[in-house]
């Protein structure tokens, strides 16, 4: 394996990780370009390792996004929510959250970042899934959670009105 592949193989994960997620979640990159059954048994080991670790959840929705798995995309996101939601004290439901949003910070850690960055995700899924309605309804409310749209909903939300005019 020549430098150049080595790095393109290595993905960087948050500095938080605990070593022993961060090399199973390494195998599964790795695993994802030429055997996805392995990839996915890894994502899967690293998330039960420690299924408090916010980075196994994301490599899981976006493994089976990827492969175009969106029904199992959209329960791990679901599940991302709920965990994320828990660490950070607030209520996961994000419509809950749009009317009790003056009580939220959701700009106050990583853990509500990931929040909105995943219930971005929900809303691509839902876009992809041909759930244009769900995928407005989120985006609306991503739209109320994170008015600086720092999770970058904007991107979805263009590309839901491009689909719209077609």
């Amino acid at each position: 394996m020549t430098d150049l592949q080595l790095f393109e193989e290595s993905v960087l994960f948050a500095p938080n990780i605990p070593e022993a997620v961060k090399q199973i979640l390494q195998s599964a990159v790795t695993a994802s370009h030429d055997d996805a059954v392995t990839a996915e048994r890894l994502f899967i080991e690293a998330k039960k390792m420690d299924s408090h670790c916010l980075q196994t959840y994301f490599a899981l929705y976006k493994f089976y996004f990827y492969r175009a798995r969106l029904g199992e995309a959209e329960l791990t996101v679901l599940a991302a929510l709920e965990e994320a939601a828990r660490q950070g004290r607030f209520p996961s439901d994000y419509k809950r959250l749009v009317r009790e949003k003056e009580t939220w910070d959701l700009y106050s850690s990583e853990v509500a970042h990931f929040y909105l960055y995943s219930l971005k995700a929900l809303a691509f899924i839902k876009l992809r899934s041909g759930q244009a309605i769900e995928a407005r309804v989120i985006l609306s409310c991503l739209h109320e959670l994170d008015p600086e749209d720092r999770a970058g909903s904007s991107v979805i939300s263009d590309l839901a009105s491009a689909l719209e005019i077609e």
